[in-house]
């Protein structure tokens, strides 16, 4: 190549790259005018928000970290330990459970009941045909994670008692229950009922002529297991100094001994049925008195799944043996039973009727009684029945009475019928 061809293609270069810079310039110059124009969006951004700053109180000073893992660094440091070692690896960490209760674990479960009726009698003169009678308070808690406890208070004509105040532990060993304290003793099914709860006006008569009016109650031990086995099996066994009005060890004052089976089987997706037998010993050697109850029982329920708040058919009975040995009166063994049958018409109406025969222990003479009812279930916390009695004591003349009961519950009143 000559030299003035160099020339020229050393000046067509030269053109060309000046036509280059020339078109480039004003794309250039294009991104330089944007960045400046979002330069100045930002700056009066910024001077938005130092003039609202300007205008708010000063800031509260920062809160200090209390955080658990704040909390561990800062022990760490106090002790002169290291905690780099402890996070090397997260999965071996101690992980801490709270067992602390706080103010709302502190307060109990406060509750209470009033049962008031309305009776009239014939044949004789009216007279107590309103009576207030029971109004009782509960307190249930957990104590802890292993017990609990229920104390009830019962305010009863006139009189302030504990119906019952115990504690239990669940989760023992061989998966046992115990309890300690008084409570209402497991003889049969309704003597473990409060009186509010069973499905007449009274317990049973068998009941109240052997056990006494308010039933067996003892201040001691109870224990409790569970097992299967061809059906579910509960065993109750209890040591107690008894209480009854009936006078059953003598007033003695020593420990009684009660041992309660109950075996249930569910038949089919609606029926249950439940068979159960209980025995009572207790003595008073100053009168030589030794004293056997036994008992049996049976419950049949009707319940359809798809149903349950509407129908509801539950027929039950019990069987009481007394025998009572002493120095002074020859044994005879007494008998009573009762049955009595209920039906859930629907969600507030319930029918049912009660019969019971008992021997008297004293005259052995046999008193009847025959008990329909009607009861209005307006909601879980009230309660309302109808009932009439036809009674033929042990030696006496048959009577009629027709009672009105209403009862009542306040506050976090547990679904239970004691």
């Amino acid at each position: 190549m000559t030299r003035h061809h160099q020339a020229a293609v050393a000046a067509l270069v030269a053109v060309l790259a000046a036509s280059r810079a020339v078109a480039q310039q004003p794309t250039e110059q294009r991104r330089v005018d944007s960045l400046a124009a979002e330069v100045r969006a930002l700056k009066a951004r910024l001077d938005s928000i130092r003039a609202q700053l300007a205008h708010r109180p000063a800031a509260a000073e920062a809160v200090a970290d209390t955080s658990l893992a704040a909390l561990r660094a800062a022990a760490a440091v106090a002790a002169g330990t290291d905690t780099t070692k402890m996070k090397a690896d997260t999965a071996q960490q101690t992980r801490f459970i709270g067992r602390e209760r706080n103010q709302a674990q502190l307060n109990p479960e406060i509750s209470a009941t009033g049962d008031v009726r309305a009776y009239g009698t014939a044949p004789g003169i009216q007279r107590e045909n309103f009576d207030a009678r029971e109004f009782e308070v509960g307190f249930q808690s957990a104590l802890d994670p292993y017990s609990n406890t229920k104390i009830f208070v019962s305010l009863e004509n006139g009189s302030v008692s504990v119906e019952e105040g115990y504690a239990y532990w669940t989760g023992l060993p061989g998966h046992i229950r115990f309890d300690i304290g008084k409570f209402r003793q497991q003889f049969g099914e309704l003597n473990r009922w409060h009186l509010h709860a069973v499905p007449e006006t009274e317990y049973p008569l068998a009941l109240r002529t052997y056990l006494g009016d308010d039933g067996l109650a003892g201040t001691g031990v109870s224990f409790y297991h569970a097992f299967g086995g061809l059906g579910t099996h509960e065993l109750t066994a209890q040591v107690t100094r008894s209480e009854s009005d009936a006078e059953l060890f003598g007033g003695g004052g020593r420990p009684t001994y009660l041992l309660h089976l109950l075996n249930f089987w569910q038949l089919t997706p609606a029926t249950y049925l439940q068979i159960g037998g209980t025995g009572l010993y207790g003595t008073n050697p100053s009168s030589a008195l030794r004293t056997k109850v036994g008992g049996l029982e049976f419950r049949f329920t009707w319940r359809p799944p798809q149903r349950a708040l509407y129908r509801n058919i539950t027929i039950r009975g019990e069987l009481y043996a007394i025998r009572k040995d002493s120095a002074t009166a020859s044994a005879q063994t007494h008998v009573g039973w009762y049955v009595d049958g209920t039906d859930k018409l629907n969600e507030r109406w319930i029918v049912g009727v009660h019969y019971d025969y008992v021997e008297d222990p004293v005259t052995s003479l046999i008193a009847r009684q025959v008990i329909p009812t009607l009861t209005l279930w307006e909601s879980e916390w009230v309660e309302l029945r109808a009932q009439y009695t036809w009674s033929k004591p042990a030696g006496a003349s048959a009577t009629n009475q027709f009672a009105l009961q209403a009862v009542w519950a306040i506050g976090p009143h547990k679904h239970e019928t004691y």
